[in-house]
């Protein structure tokens, strides 16, 4: 294990009314209304469940620790359910992980609850954690989520060709990013700035 690199246990984070909480099988119901609003699953390049396979995703998920640890996100006024994300592929060692496994509700798209969440993981991966890096992945045909990742600040990686299998049995190429422990400090301005010009304090 990296010296100062601390693995992720299951927590609770708060900041600008979006909690992240451990992903549990009580959240099923409202994870799966989330799923329902705008009828994800049907998005060739996400990875969203269908309404009958909730309680199997989130079976998984917690049977991928600790390699994964996976977070409901929740409106902290309301607690109304909003999307999942997860840390994932953990690897202690070299004091690396991913951020993903993250989609929200069509009403919670284009909001600032993304750049929460982010600001939210990463904070806590590189200041408490100690990672070394933060790595970020998506499908080569979703550039909203290309566009998205690379608002955040991260670098692109590369591309890993021939890489994974989608929901319709074709295979996807993979487009990977990080952040650096190095790159953070100026990420976490970027990100604070962003959500201050969006009205979010």
């Amino acid at each position: 294990m990296s010296a100062s690199f601390e693995t992720p246990l299951p927590l609770t984070l708060t900041l600008h009314g979006v909690r992240l909480e451990p992903l549990g099988l009580h959240h099923a119901p409202a994870l799966r209304a989330a799923a329902e609003d705008g009828a994800l699953w049907q998005l060739r390049v996400t990875s969203v469940p269908e309404p009958h396979e909730v309680d199997a995703y989130i079976h998984k998920a917690i049977e991928q620790r600790p390699t994964r640890l996976a977070f409901a996100v929740v409106d902290a006024a309301s607690g109304a359910l909003m999307g999942t994300t997860s840390y994932h592929d953990i690897v202690p060692a070299i004091g690396r992980l991913e951020i993903g496994y993250t989609w929200y509700g069509k009403r919670h798209q284009r909001t600032h609850v993304n750049t929460t969440c982010k600001l939210l993981l990463m904070t806590h991966a590189f200041e408490t954690l100690g990672a070394a890096l933060v790595g970020l992945r998506t499908d080569n045909f979703n550039h909203a989520s290309q566009a998205a990742i690379e608002r955040l600040g991260a670098k692109k990686d590369g591309v890993l060709r021939h890489h994974a299998v989608r929901r319709d049995g074709t295979v996807r190429d993979t487009v990977m990013y990080s952040i650096t422990a190095g790159e953070w400090p100026e990420v976490k301005a970027h990100l604070r700035d962003k959500l201050a010009r969006h009205g979010v304090r």
